[in-house]
């Protein structure tokens, strides 16, 4: 069975306010012309289709295109609810839109209903787990306590008892949005530590042929089974290096996995500059990058007049600009907005402390503290974007 792992969809978002719209538009075209040139049995999309709880119209209107495309085509298509996403609003319908063959798995008390898949050699079990905040789903899984790896390891206990019942020899698949310890991250992923430890073993996946994994924006592989497939575009500078695919999987009779990366489509370049502002604006080292949007990190000990002006000019779609300036003569060191960049909110709180108690690391309670506060001021976030307006 040839299956199409995709993922971190994000519909919706822009890049530092560059819309990508038709980006995301394009990739959509390419993926549907995958399924149709590849003869794609399955379509797998693990999870963070939209950016945020409330999308716009316009991405409401480019999800609504590709499910009657996916549709039309016959192609049987999964989809799970992402951190990003609403899980709610995301499962409406799902129900009815399933007899299209679009299944949208977005409650965690279905993690063991798979979509039930067959080819010539026998059944294929498709269990759809969406994404599962710990505080919203310990009771549902009967635990008490516990983070990610506890109730993940919950529903995945749930997905072996019901592949125990089903024919000897059916092939298990799973598609699941989280962050499997040994991927790597990068900055346009939304921090899902808050509440407990972030990682889950990729020991919670065992027994399953293979894992189509979301979150983690980079394409990777953490076992011939378990894969991400990375988001399709990229969202940060931080994936300036990041070669955007999709899984092309081949699950065998015996339920082997032969894995193939499918480009896709990229609306331009990135590029990352450093250096004293003269030296970006002369240096012939840098001329790839007058196509590319450009983050550029200026070292000047002070301020240059005008930088973002001056930089266009020759970097027209810089979009970002920063600074860091080398050690003056004065001792001038970077500022604060330098020294915090790309570290998470509760990094961010445990260097206060550290700054505010030279010497005193926080304690394994204060650190709690910390990360339960985090947790419930996102939790009210959360609910007030579940609110209508």
């Amino acid at each position: 069975m040839r299956l199409l792992h995709t993922s971190d969809w994000h519909l919706g978002r822009s890049f530092h306010r560059e819309s990508l719209h038709d980006a995301q538009r394009a990739f959509l075209d390419h993926l549907v012309e995958v399924v149709r040139s590849e003869r794609v049995d399955a379509v797998l999309v693990a999870g963070d289709v939209y950016d945020r709880a409330l999308p716009g119209l316009e991405a409401v209107a480019l999800f609504d295109d590709v499910l009657h495309r996916l549709a039309d085509l016959g192609v049987p298509t999964v989809f799970i609810s992402g951190n990003h996403d609403s899980a709610r609003r995301l499962g409406v319908g799902a129900g009815l839109i399933g007899r299209a063959g679009v299944h949208l798995r977005t409650d965690p008390g279905e993690c063991a209903a798979p979509v039930l898949l067959a080819d010539e050699h026998g059944p294929v079990a498709v269990y759809g787990l969406p994404y599962l905040e710990p505080t919203l789903v310990r009771e549902r899984f009967g635990l008490a306590r516990g983070g990610h790896a506890a109730v993940l390891g919950a529903a995945m206990e749930q997905v072996r008892a019901d592949l125990a019942g089903r024919p000897a020899g059916t092939r298990a698949v799973v598609l699941a949005h989280a962050f499997v310890t040994g991927g790597e991250p990068s900055d346009s992923e939304r921090d899902i530590a808050v509440g407990g430890v972030a990682a889950v073993p990729a020991s919670v996946f065992d027994g399953v042929h293979y894992a189509a994994l979301g979150h983690l924006h980079g394409c990777q592989t953490l076992a011939p089974h378990l894969r991400y497939s990375g988001s399709p575009l990229a969202y940060s500078f931080s994936e300036a290096d990041h070669r955007k695919t999709m899984w092309l999987v081949d699950l065998a009779a015996d339920g082997s996995v032969g894995a193939e990366r499918v480009d896709c489509p990229q609306p331009r370049p990135l590029a990352r500059l450093r250096g004293r502002l003269e030296e970006l604006l002369t240096d012939e080292r840098h001329a790839p990058a007058e196509r590319s949007w450009v983050q550029a990190t200026l070292t000047d000990p002070s301020r240059p007049a005008e930088p973002m002006e001056r930089l266009r000019r020759r970097f027209p779609h810089t979009l970002q600009l920063l600074f860091d300036p080398e050690e003056s003569a004065t001792g001038t060191s970077p500022s604060y907005a330098a020294r915090v960049t790309g570290r998470t909110d509760l990094e961010i709180a445990e260097g206060f402390l550290r700054h505010v108690r030279p010497g005193a690391d926080p304690d394994a309670d204060e650190l709690g503290w910390l990360r339960e506060g985090f947790e419930r001021v996102r939790e009210t976030s959360d609910r007030k974007a579940e609110l209508p307006r």
